[in-house]
């Protein structure tokens, strides 16, 4: 399915209505560019979870953790990891073996060759400063 989002606002309720029409995903690759809607797309995730925090790219320290209602939302950035091998320093096989786990992952294709088959993925374009393609 196709989506055209024309502000961070109306990412934000996308994400909330993903998050309603696939309640038992797990795990979820988020593909697209630089500003292309990813982290804002988390941002709407949090948020109909019910998490206050503000969300950021976890760009620098690669993963954060938000523990909501007996689960836990996991963020990872692997826009500067190089492989499936740099996710090992995460615990990433003990994340996504956890049900209790909601993970999402942004630039997935960078530490994965090919992506597991439990993997949903989201594809996020850059239209113009307010509006983007978002497809799964």
């Amino acid at each position: 399915m196709d989506f055209i989002t024309n502000s961070l606002s109306e990412t934000k309720k996308l994400a909330k209505r993903f998050l309603k029409e696939n309640p038992g995903i797990s795990l979820v690759g988020l593909v697209g560019g630089l500003g292309s809607g990813k982290t804002a797309f988390v941002k709407g995730i949090a948020e109909a979870l019910g998490i206050k925090k503000n969300i950021t790219s976890p760009t620098f320290v690669i993963e954060k953790s938000y523990p909501i209602k007996g689960r836990n939302l996991v963020h990872i950035d692997a826009y500067r990891l190089a492989a499936r091998e740099d996710l090992e320093a995460i615990g990433f096989d003990e994340l996504v073996s956890d049900p209790k786990n909601l993970i999402f992952i942004e630039w997935p294709e960078r530490v994965f060759s090919q992506f597991p088959a439990e993997m949903m993925i989201i594809k996020f374009e850059y239209l113009d400063e307010n509006r983007r393609k978002i497809s799964w």
